[in-house]
């Protein structure tokens, strides 16, 4: 039952990106282009989204543990560092340059294009280098 609600989660997801155009780049890059010819409309897909997960999360402490697991997972608290803010910088980076972030690169290879596919292989290249460095 786990794994179903993991795939269920994971196509719900999925599709919520290619409606909402997130798995678009252009739709994405013209978001960014706050300087030129924006568009705002990603905003209020954002806005949606802060709004749902907040009432997720309002009615996930109301129960003792989730549905498919013993206990709720905390990230652990770690402080601000440099790999974390080069982290960042890059994912913004990559995000700006190309459009995509990985959730909804990985929805758009449903597409078959062939960008999709190019950044979905060099972030996977990409974390198997920063796998390689951090060993």
């Amino acid at each position: 039952m786990r794994v179903a609600a993991s795939l269920l989660s994971g196509l719900l997801f999925g599709l919520g990106l290619v409606i909402s155009g997130m798995a678009n780049p252009a739709k994405v890059l013209g978001f960014l282009d706050v300087a030129g010819d924006w568009d705002p409309s990603l905003a209020f897909v954002m806005a949606g989204a802060v709004a749902v997960a907040a009432l997720g999360f309002a009615l996930g402490r109301r129960r003792g543990a989730p549905l498919y697991a013993p206990a709720f997972a905390e990230p652990p608290r770690r402080p601000v560092d440099a790999g974390l803010l080069g982290g960042a910088a890059l994912f913004g980076l990559g995000w700006g340059l190309a459009g995509y972030c990985p959730g909804p690169a990985l929805a758009s290879l449903s597409f078959g294009g062939v960008t999709a596919l190019t950044f979905v292989a060099a972030m996977l290249a990409g974390m198997g280098l920063f796998a390689l460095i951090r060993r």
